[in-house]
Parts: structure tokens; sequence; C-alpha cells
């Protein structure tokens, strides 16, 4: 079992690029987040538990969907950690597990229209495949 839990933490990190160990935990990633009430771990979470190697807890939990991938944690993150490439990480290897996404490209056509801003398209693009 640690195998496996080792094993799906050293892939978190390769698919980030995130060295987790540079965070000294003053929460200004999670202070920034536009997401934070929406989210059962917020992004300094996220990179502890990442450390400590609770990937499996961070798969099964609903905040990995509601991070809006804008990256603003990357941006105000004083030593560089950038919080929001691990939660992509974790998100990808979920759906990589379940061979499937939460949502497809037609789910999200059917909410777009001209008052969708870009943004909120290519974030929604960037979590779920065609």
């Amino acid at each position: 079992m640690e195998n496996h839990v080792q094993m799906l933490t050293e892939t978190a990190l390769r698919i980030s690029g995130v060295n987790p160990q540079k965070c000294m935990k003053c929460g200004k990633c999670s202070g920034t987040c536009p997401s934070y009430d929406a989210m059962e771990y917020h992004p300094h979470q996220f990179v502890a538990m990442v450390e400590k190697g609770q990937i499996e807890k961070l798969m099964e939990s609903d905040s990995i969907y509601m991070c809006l991938s804008c990256m603003a944690c990357v941006e105000r993150c004083p030593r560089g950690v950038e919080p929001g490439k691990l939660v992509e990480a974790v998100r990808l290897m979920k759906i990589r597990q379940q061979d499937q996404n939460r949502k497809n490209g037609n789910d999200i056509a059917a909410f777009a229209d001209e008052n969708v801003p870009q943004q909120l398209l290519m974030a929604a693009m960037r979590k779920y495949r065609k």
C-alpha cells in the first residue's frame, strides 16, 4: 500500500513539476483563491497534503473540480510553489484513473452563450477533454 501512495505522489510531482517542500505555509495562495469558499481543501492545504502523500484523499475530493485554473495562487506565492499546477496534476490523475471526465464538450457547450467570459471557457476546456 505504501508503494502505491508513493507512486501516486511521485506521479503528481512529475506531472506538475512542483516542489511542495518549498511551501512555507503562509496561506497567501489560499487568500487569493476565488474558489476558496467552494473548496474542501484550499491551495495551501493541497500542497501540504501532496507533501504528506495524501493524494488519494485529494483525488476523491470535489476540490479538484472547484479550482478555476486561474493560477492566482501561482502568482501570489512568494516561494514559487505553484499550487494550481498540483491541483491540475491531481485532477488529471483522477481523470486518467477513471478514463472519463465529469463533463464533456457537449456539457460545456450547453451552458455557453455569448455572455460567457472566454476565461471560463478556457478553464473548462483545460479541465475536461472533448
